[in-house]
């Protein structure tokens, strides 16, 4: 594990039941999200699980279940996996690097990638799709989200604690050439104004992109 990586776990890990707290519900309020989800849970069907990956408390997984979907979460924070696991116990949760998951090839039929992607350097996000495309099942669907933009920004302190997180900020043009890169079928781009009563003020993307059913 490298040392970006580290740092990035244990910045989680430090903030984890604060996070949970404030995202927990967060769903309630993004009916944007909610319906990206729906659709998500509508294109993988009956092919797998969908993955909560990013997980953190776990308010995407808890939303697909509640919807009928089977579903998990995986999470590079330990700490954020008990958290998860603890207001979600209905639900399996394991942790996991997306640039390195331990689960098997094909095993999922879905990913929801939410703003997980903003912690991975530009060098590395081909590398983090590659990964997310080996454990999906042929056919699976990726929804994957971000901040768009060209910058990073640096966070030192994340409720009241000291961390050391970059969010790194995307161009949709760009997420599609690396889903492309990385082999999947682009499916559709979608943009969306942010909901300042709710959360940062950003614009956000979200990506459909499909595993093919024969590399």
């Amino acid at each position: 594990m490298n040392k970006t990586v580290q740092e990035t776990q244990a910045s989680y890990d430090r903030v984890a039941v604060e996070y949970g707290e404030r995202f927990k519900d967060e769903m309630d309020d993004k009916p944007f999200d909610r319906d990206c989800l729906d659709r998500l849970a509508r294109e993988v069907g009956e092919v797998g699980a969908i993955c909560d990956l990013g997980c953190g408390p776990g308010q995407i997984a808890r939303y697909l279940h509640r919807k009928g979907v089977k579903t998990l979460g995986v999470d590079l924070s330990p700490n954020m996996i008990a958290e998860a696991q603890r207001l979600n116990p209905e639900i399996h949760f394991h942790q996991g690097d997306m640039l390195s998951l331990p689960d098997a090839d094909n095993s999922w039929g879905g990913i929801a990638a939410f703003y997980c992607i903003i912690h991975i350097p530009r060098e590395q996000i081909v590398d983090a799709l590659r990964e997310m495309k080996r454990v999906l099942r042929p056919g699976g669907v990726l929804l994957v989200t971000f901040h768009i933009g060209a910058k990073i920004e640096h966070l030192d302190e994340f409720f009241e604690k000291t961390v050391n997180l970059d969010f790194a900020f995307y161009l949709p043009t760009e997420m599609e050439n690396w889903l492309r890169d990385a082999g999947f079928e682009l499916e559709e781009t979608l943009v969306r104004e942010p909901n300042p009563a709710v959360e940062v003020e950003t614009q956000r993307a979200y990506l459909f992109a499909r595993k093919p059913v024969v590399d």
